[in-house]
C-alpha cells in the first residue's frame, strides 16, 4: 500500500469513527480548532487519560477563555484549578507559557514546532500536536497510542522504553507531506486508531484499516507488542502529617516550595517523606509546625506517586493559646479554594474523620 492510499484509508476511517472531544472540531472540515484551546488540552493529557481532561479542560475555558485571560490569573489560581490532575510542573509551566505568549507573542501562537518548542512546558510531542492540529503543519505526533501501532505495524520486538527512537523514527517515515490539508486529522486518526481499536488487549484487527500492511496481525503477535522492559518495584516512603487546628475550627495549611514534587502547592504540614521507619520523626515530631500536645490518629493515609507509593501517618493537635505557627488558617469549608493536590485532600479527609 503506497504513502498517499494508507494516509486515505486511515482518514476515511476516522471520519467515520473518530471520537468526539470536546479540543476538536469535526473531521475533515475547514476549520481548524483554536490553538489555545489545542496546547491546553494536549498539556493536560501529558501522562493522563482523555476522561479524566475532559472536566478539567471545560472548566479552564469556561474561566479563562483565551491565553490572555490565563495569562492575567494568579499562579494559586491555576494550581487550585488543576488540583487532582496531578504532575503539577504542567500547571507552573502553563501559566509560564501563557504569560508568554500574551506578554511576547500578542497573545498568538507560533505556528511552528521549533518555535513551539522555544516555549515553556513545550515538548516534541506537544510542539508536533500543536503544530499539526491548530496550524495543519505535516508533523509526526508520537504518544502511548502511536507507540502501539508503529510497534504492531512493523512487528518491533525491541521493548519499551528502548524502542522510542525507532518508533519514532518508523511513525515519521509514515507522516505524509501533503494529505490536502488535513495533517491535523491525520495527526489526530493514527492516536486515535490507537485508542479505539488498536488497543494494549484485544486489538481489533478485522476492523484495522492498516491490517493489511500489519506485520504483527500478519504473524499473530498483535497482542503481544510493544514488549516492555520489568518495571522495577515502586519504592515506599512514610513521613508525618502535622493537622493543627485554631480554636475558632481553622486548620493551618502552608505552601510547599516551588521546586521539586508538588512544587509551588498547598500541603498539611508534613515531615520529609523518606525510606525508613516513621517512628522516629513521630517521637521527635520531625517537621511539626508548632509546639502543641500531638496526637497520633488512628490509620495512616496511603497515595501513589509515579515512582513512589507513600504513607503518611497524620498527628492532630490544638493550637495553644499564645501559641504560633507559621502558614495560612484555612477553615476545611473553605478547602476548595485552596491548591490542595490529591494527597493532601486525602489527608485533610482522614483527619476530618478521626478528629
Amino acid at each position: 500500500m503506497s504513502e498517499g492510499e494508507r494516509a486515505a484509508r486511515l482518514l476515511a476511517w476516522y471520519d467515520r469513527h473518530g471520537r468526539a472531544l470536546p479540543w476538536r472540531t469535526p473531521p475533515g472540515g475547514d476549520r481548524r480548532p483554536e490553538p489555545y484551546g489545542v496546547w491546553l488540552s494536549e498539556i493536560m493529557l501529558q501522562q493522563t487519560t482523555v476522561v479524566t481532561v475532559g472536566p478539567y479542560f471545560r472548566a479552564f475555558l469556561a474561566r479563562w477563555p483565551s491565553v490572555h485571560e490565563l495569562a492575567a490569573a494568579t499562579l494559586d489560581e491555576v494550581l487550585q484549578a488543576w488540583a487532582g490532575l496531578g504532575y503539577y510542573a504542567r500547571a507552573r509551566n502553563l501559566h509560564k507559557c501563557a504569560q508568554v505568549v500574551a506578554g511576547e507573542f500578542g497573545g498568538v501562537f507560533p505556528d511552528t514546532e521549533a518555535g513551539l518548542r522555544a516555549l515553556p512546558g513545550i515538548g516534541r510531542y506537544t510542539a508536533a500536536a500543536v503544530a499539526a492540529i491548530a496550524f495543519g503543519r505535516p508533523a509526526t505526533v508520537v504518544d502511548g497510542n502511536v507507540e502501539r501501532v508503529m510497534a504492531r505495524l512493523f512487528a518491533v520486538g525491541e521493548p519499551l522504553p528502548a524502542a522510542k527512537s525507532r518508533l519514532y523514527d518508523l511513525a515519521a517515515a509514515l507522516t505524509p507531506k501533503q494529505v490536502g490539508g488535513r495533517a491535523g486529522d491525520y495527526a489526530q486518526a493514527v492516536m486515535d486508531l490507537g485508542a479505539s481499536l488498536c488497543t494494549p488487549r484485544r486489538p481489533q484487527c478485522l476492523l484495522c484499516p492498516w491490517q493489511g500492511d500489519c506485520l504483527a496481525h500478519r504473524r499473530g503477535e498483535a497482542e503481544s507488542l510493544p514488549k516492555r522492559a520489568a518495571k522495577r518495584a515502586r519504592p515506599t516512603r512514610k513521613g508525618v502529617a502535622y493537622w493543627l487546628v485554631r480554636a475558632d475550627g481553622a486548620v493551618l495549611l502552608r505552601r510547599r516550595p516551588e521546586k521539586g514534587l508538588l512544587g509551588g502547592m498547598i500541603e498539611v504540614p508534613s515531615s520529609v517523606w523518606h525510606d525508613g521507619d516513621p517512628e522516629a520523626d513521630i517521637d521527635s515530631l520531625s517537621g511539626a509546625p508548632a509546639v502543641a500536645d500531638w496526637q497520633r490518629l488512628p490509620g495512616m493515609v496511603r497515595h501513589t506517586f509515579t515512582h513512589f507509593h507513600l504513607e503518611l501517618v497524620v498527628m492532630a493537635a490544638g493550637l495553644p493559646a499564645g501559641g504560633v505557627a507559621d502558614g495560612a488558617w484555612v477553615l476545611p469549608e473553605r478547602f476548595g479554594g485552596q491548591a490542595l493536590p490529591s494527597v493532601m485532600r486525602k489527608v485533610a479527609g482522614h483527619a476530618l474523620a478521626h478528629v
